[in-house]
């Protein structure tokens, strides 16, 4: 696009924009919206045309982002400004009534009215649109230079410079750096020998002793120090040992990192170093952090010591290991004093590629090293048996994955760096390797807050594999996902425009559902639910056990209550998030059908649970019988009943059972019930004197109600008996069966002392053919029987029928009572 013709489209833009849309919303706006908005404009034409040019540097274009950035959050918070009195001017024009259609007239008082409202809700809205028209102008605007810094950063990933492996372009590479070196030292030592520098030191002698001092002391006695604080640490508990430890660890890392920063501060106070040294000093602390934190990840990592080893590994290669982590941290150290050192010096690409080749090379080659040894390791002595921990498990799961690519990218990155694409090589080593070092401090801070935890608890150890040290390891991981991106090209202005768009939320209709929202729908719902449940606890513990209500009421009150509270909880909550659900209407109606079809039982089961609280045909505490469960109600809920069994067992039963069913309610508005207690004596006995004894016992009983009082019933004559029995009214029904037992016991007794006897079943057996019985007998033992000849006893005895054998129909089915022979 020419400059002419770009010109030309801004000017007419302009035009369309001053006198369709904004000379109008200008007139209603106040002076300062006014100029703001008027700053607005010029900037968004400068970025049009810094966009369109396409000359600015990188960094020129970050900086004219950020100030749209906070263009756009203005235009973003504006957008819904005066809400409130918005919705309140739309509902008193909606209580006016629909207005008149052409030709129809309405009184002249409301016509006034309506248009003085009206005037004023278009007043209210003026900056709504003109925001909303300018948000969505730098969101495009921010859009495009975006896009523009990705397509640079892309081509220049993808650049082939000179090749390191070229012979050529050592000597040069050499002589620049020696070149750069020499500026330096020189720097430094005109420095040192400078009457000026002479005098700061002087001047400063003490302050220069001091840090000194301070840094010599941390650097050679910050180790014993930190062994002295955990010692001393450990006096408050052994169980914490872990934290203790953890902690002395870190105090090994922190003691000599303010040591470095003391001597650093030394010699920035003596003014010894040059322009260069002092651009190089201020990054010392920060490559002094990388080399001490890499030492003390190699020694969190690899421990030596099981019950503290988060990656085993070979006996023998814990040393090596160690050290290919120092070196990863000094070969990071060398690439960023490199970076720093182009930043001051003007440094050629070819000199730039053999520079980084060397350090390219050898962090593939650690890295390849690092997977060997993980490989021997996990061929000998595998990480998954039972004995290790989930949090080790899984440790060593993420390490295998990362493992097999960083092998991959110790490949790929020097064939890169020799073929010419040195930013691409880099661009994949050194990310590689600090994903690495990330991965392993998530490892490393996840088991300390599990120790923490087990500390606090008094699970110890055990706690490492608890629920919540995995919860701990999927926060831990959600976090560092801005750091993996980060770690990986992305610019901070990409996370931030995530955030952005995140904050911003989404639509649905015209509902706009933002995390805001969300997050004050969750804590409005969570203080109504909680309420809710205050308010159900009380009224269960303390307010209805003072009233009158059977326990079955009491239930039903409680949880109504808790129904009605949740709904309206919900409610409230939905309002106060602004959430508008008319929009949804149409997918609740879509829903509706598939309820109807799929969750029809459900449905069934929920209507079913509130007749039986509102009605209450069962209630908690009943004793009842359905489907052939008998059980007491232990609890009505929405879906289900649970029913206790007498031998101690859970019963889930949907409510649609319960209401279309058949129940047996033993309990149903009171506990009085019927006890039926059978007994027989033997023929013989005086029935009246049975009489006397059964009514005597049923009426000693305490359980036993006198009015109506119980009566002994004489049943009829059975096959081996007389049948009488005890029916009486117990106070209790649930006491039914120690009832019948103490009953049975007093019979038993009372029947013994006046000697009346309970007879049991007898049988008699009839034997039909004896003869042939006697004379199987004889032919097996080889006897010819009496009276019986002799060519008769060598003929085969004539097998008995089956009704040989013949049983009384009255006797028991298992036989095993007495029997006369």
């Amino acid at each position: 696009m020419t400059p002419f013709i770009t010109a030309v489209r801004n000017v007419l833009l302009g035009l369309v924009l001053v006198t369709g849309l904004v000379m109008p919303a200008l007139a209603q706006l106040n002076a300062e919206s006014r100029a703001y908005y008027q700053d607005w404009l010029k900037t968004a034409s400068r970025a049009e045309d810094v966009i369109d040019a396409r000359r600015a540097s990188s960094a020129a274009l970050e900086t004219l982002r950020k100030e749209l950035t906070s263009y756009r959050q203005r235009f973003m918070q504006a957008r819904t400004e005066n809400g409130d009195r918005i919705k309140t001017l739309e509902g008193q024009i909606g209580a006016l009534g629909k207005a008149p259609e052409e030709g129809s007239s309405e009184p002249e008082d409301i016509a006034e009215l309506r248009a003085s409202l009206e005037q004023q809700l278009r007043e209210l809205k003026v900056p709504r649109i003109v925001s909303e028209e300018a948000y969505s102008r730098a969101n495009g605007l921010i859009a495009e230079i975006d896009k523009i810094i990705r397509e640079r950063r892309t081509r220049e990933l993808l650049e082939r410079g000179p090749s390191p492996l070229n012979p050529e372009n050592w000597a040069g590479a050499l002589r620049t750096l020696g070149r750069s070196a020499g500026s330096i030292w020189n720097e430094t030592a005109y420095r040192i020998g400078s009457a000026t520098t002479a005098e700061r030191v002087q001047n400063s002698l003490p302050a220069l002793l001091l840090l000194l001092a301070i840094a010599a002391l941390l650097l050679l006695r910050g180790r014993p120090w930190a062994h002295a604080a955990g010692d001393y640490l450990r006096q408050f508990g052994s169980s914490g040992r872990g934290i203790w430890g953890f902690v002395v660890s870190l105090l090994e890392v922190i003691l000599p990192f303010i040591g470095i920063i003391c001597l650093v501060a030394a010699v920035d106070l003596s003014g010894i170093a040059g322009f260069r040294g002092s651009l190089l000093l201020d990054n010392v602390p920060g490559w002094a952090l990388v080399m001490l934190s890499f030492h003390w990840l190699g020694n969190q990592l690899f421990s030596g010591r099981i019950e503290n080893d988060l990656v085993p590994v070979q006996e023998g290669r814990l040393n090596e290991t160690r050290l290919m982590v120092d070196i990863l941290a000094v070969i990071l150290v060398l690439q960023d004093a490199l970076v720093k050192l182009e930043n001051i010096e003007t440094i050629p690409a070819p000199v730039h590629s053999v520079a980084s080749f060397p350090l390219i090379t050898a962090a593939a080659l650690v890295l390849l090293r690092l997977h060997r040894i993980g490989a021997k390791r996990r061929q000998r002595q595998p990480a998954d048996t039972e004995d290790d921990g989930a949090i080790a498990a899984g440790a060593n799961r993420i390490l295998t994955l990362v493992r097999r690519a960083t092998y991959l990218l110790g490949f790929i990155s020097p064939l890169l760096a020799a073929l010419g694409y040195v930013n691409a090589a880099e661009a994949l080593i050194y990310p590689a390797v600090s994903t690495l070092a990330l991965l392993a401090a998530l490892l490393v801070v996840q088991r300390f807050l599990g120790d923490v935890y087990g500390w606090l608890s008094g699970k110890g150890s055990a706690a490492r594999d608890s629920l919540f040290a995995v919860l701990i390891g999927f926060l831990l991981a959600a976090m560092a996902l801005p750091l993996l991106a980060l770690i990986w090209g992305a610019r901070v202005a990409d996370m931030t425009e995530l955030w952005s768009r995140f904050l911003e939320g989404f639509q649905i209709g015209e509902t706009r559902i933002s995390p805001t929202a969300f997050l004050t729908f969750a804590v409005v719902f969570a203080a109504g639910y909680a309420l809710t449940r205050l308010i159900q606890g009380s009224l269960r513990n303390s307010l209805l056990p003072k009233t009158s209500i059977d326990p079955g009421g009491q239930n039903a009150i409680v949880s109504g209550l808790g129904y009605v509270g949740i709904f309206l909880a919900a409610l409230v909550a939905i309002s106060m998030a602004g959430l508008d659900l008319s929009s949804l209407a149409i997918v609740a109606g879509a829903l509706s059908v598939g309820i109807g079809f799929g969750l029809q039982t459900i449905v069934s089961n929920f209507v079913s649970g509130i007749i039986l609280l509102i009605e209450r045909p069962i209630s908690k505490g009943d004793w009842i019988e359905v489907g052939g469960l008998m059980g007491y109600v232990r609890d009505i809920s929405v879906r289900s009943t649970r029913i206790e069994t007498f031998d101690r067992t859970d019963v889930i039963v949907p409510n649609s059972d319960l209401i279309s069913g058949t129940v047996t309610n033993y309990t149903r508005g009171n506990t009085v019930g019927r006890a039926i207690v059978p007994v027989g004596v033997a023929y013989g006995t005086d029935p009246r004197k049975v009489e006397a004894i059964l009514s005597e016992i049923a009426k000693d009983h305490p359980m036993v109600l006198l009015n109506p009082a119980p009566s002994v019933v004489f049943q009829g004559f059975g096959a081996d008996s007389l049948n009488f029995e005890i029916r009486a009214i117990l106070r209790d029904v649930n006491w039914v069966l120690s009832v019948k037992s103490d009953m049975n016991y007093e019979i038993a007794k009372r029947f013994q002392e006046e000697g009346i006897e309970i007879p049991f079943m007898q049988r008699d057996i009839w034997i039909r053919n004896p003869e042939a019985l006697a004379q199987t007998k004889a032919a097996s033992s080889g006897e010819q029987p009496a009276g019986i000849p002799a060519s008769a006893s060598a003929a085969a005895p004539p097998k008995p029928d089956l009704e040989d054998v013949q049983q009384n129909p009255d006797d028991d089915a298992d036989g095993d009572s007495g029997a006369d022979k």
